[in-house]
């Protein structure tokens, strides 16, 4: 047996079992769908095969990790749908409906793209988990509870088995993964540097994520402005939370 088949099918099964023990901990209790506990199984599904693999074969055992992991999660998606659509009507599903709109190899290849954006929502996660902590203890920022952004609960809608499941539990986690760092980086911006851009179109392009953006100095204002702004929303008496931040109410200055 070759190194790096040796590899993939160490790391396959290890998936696999990881499946099994997830779905068992699915039915046991919700913890494990939200973060801290749903850090711990992303993990396993995605970085920590690489390094396993890294570990008992270098570089071929990184290629092993991916095959199996690709390997798996199709096996996953077709077996998952199998199981449960046995003696039940097999209704319409996602996949099935963007398969007829841009042909099911092309949706399927387009999904594959997407998943090395894996690698950037795991690194925004850590920086939530290494780096906000310390900022917000430091600038007292407002902290938040990772588990009411990061957390699974699509799993639990009616009819969404194999890649509907699949990929919906993706969207799932990396778009509470975003919304929690952008949430972050709205406490940071304001706080440290509440100027508009000299782009119009680029101040209204980040008005949806930075919604303070409207209320930010001009960009062709002065440093007095920017100071009187700043003095306008912050006290030192409360969290320095961005503008529109829930906890201001309307008793702010500069609302």
């Amino acid at each position: 047996m070759t190194p790096l088949l040796h590899s993939g099918l160490l790391i396959l099964c290890s998936l696999i079992t990881a499946a099994i023990l997830t779905r068992i901990a699915f039915a046991l209790t919700d913890k494990i769908a939200q973060a801290p506990l749903l850090d711990v199984f992303v993990s396993l599904y995605t970085w920590v095969p690489w390094v396993v693999g890294a570990l008992l074969d270098g570089w071929r055992g990184v290629a092993g990790a991916v095959i199996a992991q690709l390997v798996f999660l199709h096996l996953f998606c077709l077996l998952h749908r199998f199981l449960r659509g046995l003696g039940k009507k097999k209704g319409r599903t996602l996949t099935d409906a963007q398969g007829r709109v841009l042909g099911p190899l092309r949706n399927q290849l387009c999904l594959m793209v997407q998943t090395p954006a894996i690698l950037v929502f795991a690194q925004v996660r850590l920086a939530e988990i290494l780096l906000y902590p310390a900022i917000a203890w430091l600038g007292k920022l407002p902290t938040y509870r990772s588990s009411e952004w990061v957390n699974l609960s699509r799993h639990k809608y009616e009819g969404l088995i194999g890649y509907d499941l699949l990929w919906c539990w993706y969207c799932d986690w990396m778009t509470g993964i975003w919304a929690l760092g952008s949430e972050m980086l709205r406490n940071i911006e304001s706080f440290w540097c509440p100027i508009r851009f000299r782009s119009d179109v680029k101040n209204t392009n980040i008005a949806t994520d930075f919604p303070d953006v409207s209320k930010w100095v001009p960009a062709d204002g002065t440093m007095e402005d920017a100071v009187r702004a700043f003095e306008d929303h912050y006290d030192g008496k409360r969290k320095n939370s961005w503008w529109g931040h829930p906890d201001r109410g309307t008793t702010d200055k500069g609302s």
